[in-house]
């Protein structure tokens, strides 16, 4: 098996039939063995059938169907630890990830001098604005508080070598986060870019909040620093609390002046408890993520498949 193609799908019964006529076309004409495995995230609507009529048609195309939503990430590490083939893609269903790039990611590959091609957008016409800046700004920081390099507009669309598909089933941590977990196994990488494509049918399943999240999870998932931000925020607050307990003193103490007003008193009080309530809360979010991870839950159940082992 030359190539192994990757796609999660979630909700993706209007592009089915189009993302798998326009990819086929392009890996028929690369005169390669190949496999798309199409992983259904648990979709409410008709996508496991359209997934279906396809593999009847196509003996190329196999299937893996989860038991409920188990989210991209784990649909993607299904691929990764069924993927056959010498090189092995991931791409989204709704043909945003040009299958017209695979015949030039191979061929990179193949030279011998990368281990992987990864794709970023150079551009992000037709996105809305606000969401563009805070895509933005999370690579931003990302890339600063992390020692994990994540290129700005990367996307999971990317093909790799065998022993890079490896390493990344090798890491079997429960939260994941792909972009981060491709930079983490290092390996030697081609950027290729390319200009945004809008969606052939369909709507995004990202909402905004949906991807604030998911970018929360990345900064915890590859990044101390928000312990760190906690931690300085309590040595400051102590340096602070202490000079004013001096000041009050002094000023006591020379000019015989009573400390009054309760409002700024009460004021500072719920400054500072937002601050422990603040720092809590990161906390918390990395002792949920070791909680979670200790359970040792597989991070997905396959309810039906025609995958032959």
């Amino acid at each position: 098996m030359d190539i192994s193609i990757i796609v999660p799908c979630y909700n993706e019964e209007e592009v089915m039939k189009i993302f798998h006529e326009k990819t086929t076309e392009v890996l028929d004409n690369m005169n390669v063995s190949y496999e798309l495995i199409f992983v259904d995230d648990g979709s409410k609507d008709d996508t496991l059938n359209a997934i279906k009529r396809i593999s009847v048609d196509d003996e190329n195309a196999t299937y893996i169907s989860f038991s409920r939503n188990f989210g991209k990430e784990a649909a993607i590490y299904a691929g990764f630890c069924s993927a056959k083939g010498a090189y092995v893609a991931v791409m989204d269903a709704d043909l945003q990830d040009p299958p017209e790039l695979l015949p030039q990611m191979l061929d990179i590959l193949k030279s011998g001098e990368y281990d992987s091609v990864a794709t970023r957008r150079v551009d992000r016409i037709g996105e809305p604005p606000i969401r563009s800046w805070f895509a933005r700004m999370f690579y931003k920081i990302i890339n600063k508080i992390s020692d994990t390099d994540i290129v700005d507009g990367a996307r999971d669309y990317r093909m790799m070598r065998r022993d890079v598909v490896q390493a990344i089933v090798e890491m079997q941590e429960y939260n994941r986060f792909s972009k981060g977990i491709f930079g983490w196994v290092g390996f030697r990488t081609y950027w290729l870019s390319y200009e945004n494509v809008n969606r052939v049918a369909g709507e995004t399943k990202w909402s905004f909040w949906r991807l604030f999240k998911y970018a929360i999870d990345g900064i915890i998932n590859f990044s101390q620093v928000p312990l760190s931000i906690a931690s300085w925020f309590g040595i400051i607050m102590t340096i602070v609390a202490f000079l004013a307990v001096v000041w009050f003193v002094v000023r006591k103490l020379m000019f015989g002046n009573p400390v009054d007003g309760w409002a700024s008193t009460v004021s500072i009080i719920t400054f500072i408890g937002g601050i422990q309530l603040f720092c809590m809360g990161i906390m918390g979010q990395y002792i949920a993520k070791t909680y979670l991870e200790v359970k040792k839950r597989p991070h997905y159940i396959v309810a039906d498949s025609n995958r032959k082992e």
